[in-house]
This record gives C-alpha cells, structure tokens and sequence, in this order.
C-alpha cells in the first residue's frame, strides 16, 4: 500500500486522538466516586434494613404496650367496682364480705402485676424509639453523603462527555483527510492490537512494540520509497517515519 508521507503523518495524529478517547473512557469507567457510591449504597441498604427492623420492633411493643395498658385498666375498673360494693354496704353477709375483700386484694395484687409488664413494655419501647432515630439519622447521613458522591460523580462525567465531543469532532475531521483505504487498515489494526494501529519509528525502535528493529529490517526501510506503508515485522502495526526514525 502507498499513502503520501503526509496522510501517514496525519495517521499519527488520528492514533494519538484515539489513544486519548481510550484514556478518557478508561478514565470515565473508573471515576473514584463509582466505587465510593457503590460502598455507600450498600451501607445504606444493610441500615435501611435495621430500620425497617427497629421501626417494626417499636410498632410492635406500642401494640404490646397498648394491650398491657388496657388489661391494667380492665383490672382497676373491676377493683374499683368491688371497692364500691363493699364502701357501700349492700354486702351484708360476712362469707361474701370475705370474698369481696379477697377478690379486691387479688385484683390489687394483679393490677401491680400488670403495671411491671407495662413499664417493662415501655422500656423496650424507649429502648426501640431510640434505635429508630438512631438508624434515622445514619440512613439520613448516607444518603447525603451518596447525594454528594453523585452531584461530583456527575460534574466529572459532564467534563469527561465534554471533552469525549470535543477530541472525537477533531477525530472525524483529521481522520477525513486520511486516504480510506489507509484509515482502514488503521482501523482494522487498532481492533486487533489493543487501540494501536499506527506507531512513530523512532530511533530505529517501534513505538507500538517498543523493539528494535533489526538491521536487515532497517536497512529495507531506508530503500523504500517515502510514500510506502511500511508495517512493523514484529508487531504489523503501521510504522510511520519521520526526522526522528534515525534512518
């Protein structure tokens, strides 16, 4: 393949605004704030969690406390009518007198019974209250911290995107003026070299591999003409010479 001294240039122009496009996706997939969202989402589903589960704890005992209190009061509501029996004299009968007066001091006994569970109830309840806003407060901390991680995550992928627009506009424009058959060689040897299809010869080493290039090889090179394609034996990418090939 021939291609003017100057349009292989340009290929070397076109290989750099690639290797720079690489570089920004590179740099786009592996923006520090992916990892540090992704970390905090996971602290903030597992404290999520704990507060579903404290919340139902505390929804739970205020049902507990709720029925304790009720059956405290059921108790007091009898005692109190046995009381008033007895205050009112309408028992006569010292069997039932005796009855009453045991009914009511069980029905004391029991009430103070059900007053221990309600306060114990209440503590746990308490105990529950305060997990809830606990949990509250640290879901709330995340998730600002996650807020914050994603407004900068999102201003780095603008100036990224911007600047992704920018070099490929140049691309197109440079690469336009490059003969079709030799941007497709290009190309083709890009896909199958990891990004790199074009390489400088510089002092008498390929750029693309990095290897010296042996004598024989070097001294074919000097007898060509300057608008051959001349390709990398070791590596077959593209061998572009310039001033600087040390030919």
């Amino acid at each position: 393949m021939n291609a003017a001294p100057a349009d292989q240039i340009r290929l070397l122009d076109v290989q750099a605004l690639d290797v720079r496009l690489q570089q920004l996706a590179h740099k786009r997939k592996s923006l520090p704030e992916h990892a540090e969202i992704e970390s905090l989402t996971k602290d903030h589903v597992q404290l999520r969690d704990l507060l579903v589960a404290a919340q139902t704890e505390e929804s739970d005992t205020a049902r507990e406390q709720t029925k304790a209190e009720q059956d405290v009061d059921q108790v007091r509501q009898r005692a109190t009518r046995d009381q008033q029996r007895l205050d009112s004299g309408a028992v006569t009968s010292p069997k039932d007198l005796e009855n009453l007066q045991r009914e009511i001091a069980s029905l004391a006994k029991r009430q103070g019974d059900l007053e221990d569970v309600v306060l114990e109830v209440m503590e746990r309840r308490e105990s529950a209250q305060e997990r809830v806003a606990e949990l509250t407060e640290r879901v709330a901390s995340v998730q600002s911290k996650i807020d914050d991680a994603a407004a900068r995550r999102a201003a780095a992928l603008e100036e990224i995107d911007g600047e992704v627009a920018t070099v490929t506009k140049e691309r197109e424009v440079i690469a336009g003026s490059v003969p079709a058959d030799l941007l497709k060689l290009y190309d083709r040897l890009r896909e199958q070299q990891g990004g790199i299809g074009a390489a400088k010869l510089y002092a008498r080493s390929c750029q693309g591999c990095r290897q010296e290039l042996a004598i024989t090889e070097l001294n074919e090179i000097r007898k060509a003409a300057p608008d051959t394609v001349i390709r990398c034996e070791n590596c077959r990418r593209i061998l572009v010479r310039t001033s600087e090939s040390g030919l």
